[in-house]
């Protein structure tokens, strides 16, 4: 019985995902390539893991009909964009040389220690992921991570303690 429950589970995971990637495909007329970096990260946002399946490639490939190849070229180039499956909140920590300069290791190390995990894994609960990034565009406040859209500056030790209790608090009480 365990067997069938699984195949079960697994049937309905990959039909939920070919509604959401279909759902996101209708926003977007077909065949128009310029609206390719748009829809991967439409898919990848409305994806409750936050990856972009080889599946979800594959049914954009035809609703823009390009090769596979291109749309997982495309999506390689850019650091943003994940083949494998992410925790809920990603964690993206400046790796810039004024992040650098400023203590963006000390907090990658902070983060480290306090998520108990390295850098590119995921919390053992699924609720963080941990990566670093070339450059997210706030030199003015470094060092900085990013935790899904909102930006932290200035960060310090204390802080970033302070920011991951108070997002897993908010976790669970919603």
């Amino acid at each position: 019985m365990k067997g069938k429950n699984t195949a079960r589970t697994l049937v309905s995971i990959m039909l939920n995902e070919e509604v959401h990637v279909n759902e996101v495909l209708k926003k977007y007329p077909p065949s128009i390539r310029e609206n390719l970096l748009d829809i991967l990260h439409d898919i990848q946002e409305s994806d409750p893991h936050h990856y972009l399946s080889n599946e979800a490639l594959t049914a954009v490939a035809t609703h823009l009909g390009m090769d596979l190849a291109e749309i997982k070229g495309t999506a390689s180039f850019y650091s943003m964009f994940s083949f494998t499956p992410r925790g809920k909140h990603v964690i993206r920590v400046c790796a810039s040389p004024p992040c650098q300069l400023l203590g963006a290791s000390t907090v990658l190390d902070k983060l480290i220690d306090t998520l108990a995990v390295k850098e590119g894994e995921t919390t053992a609960d699924g609720l963080f992921t941990l990566e670093t990034s070339s450059c997210l565009g706030l030199c003015g406040v470094a060092p900085v991570m990013m935790i899904d859209e909102t930006s932290y500056g200035n960060l310090t030790a204390a802080r970033i303690v302070e920011i991951i209790e108070r997002i897993r608090r908010e976790d669970e009480t919603s």
